[in-house]
């Protein structure tokens, strides 16, 4: 059964699945998510504290949902949303409200670049980040399009790099790559 958005938030409503479920719904299938290692999480900390300390006119948002289409509603580790006056109290963000994702990636590397690159490809969002935990290595995706993007970025270590729709931001990766 490939399960639709609606299906997704019904098994939650009924309590089948609760809050702390670790899956996503991808492509109407219920993907289970590995667990968060203390690096994995120590990265999120960190992009989280850069992104906050240059707080512009986005939202923030950490392991939250983003819906995209009717049967995936994917969970990235960092979404930076356009800004909404009720925060997504009323739906999810879309593709439209994305200004950048970013997924740490660690055991979960293959399954990132495959699966949720594609996804977010199809669905246009603009630019992904991926940092690749074991290769201490940040790879920028850009220019989607239905055959993935077409653009990808692996920048030095020792420089900078700012997010295509958010060039105010600056993200220093020796910073993150300590």
């Amino acid at each position: 059964h490939r399960f639709s958005v609606r299906d997704y938030h019904r098994l939650a409503e009924t309590g089948i699945l609760h809050e702390d479920s670790a899956v996503e719904l991808i492509e109407g299938e219920l993907v289970k998510r590995a667990p968060i290692g203390s690096f994995h999480q120590a990265m999120v900390d960190r992009l989280t504290a850069v992104f906050s300390r240059q707080a512009g006119d986005y939202l923030l948002r950490v392991q939250g949902p983003v819906a995209l289409g009717e049967h995936s509603e994917p969970g990235p580790d960092i979404a930076l949303l356009r800004n909404v006056p009720d925060f997504f109290e009323s739906a999810h963000p879309t593709a439209a409200d994305v200004l950048l994702l970013i997924e740490v990636s660690d055991t979960t590397l293959d399954y990132d670049r495959k699966i949720k690159l594609a996804l977010y490809a199809a669905y246009g969002i603009a630019e992904v980040w991926i940092v690749d935990i074991k290769a201490r290595r940040l790879e920028l995706h850009l220019d989607p399009s239905a055959d993935g993007y077409r653009k990808i970025l692996r920048p030095n270590r020792s420089g900078a790099v700012s997010p295509s729709l958010l060039p105010g931001i600056s993200v220093v990766l020796g910073q993150l790559f300590p």
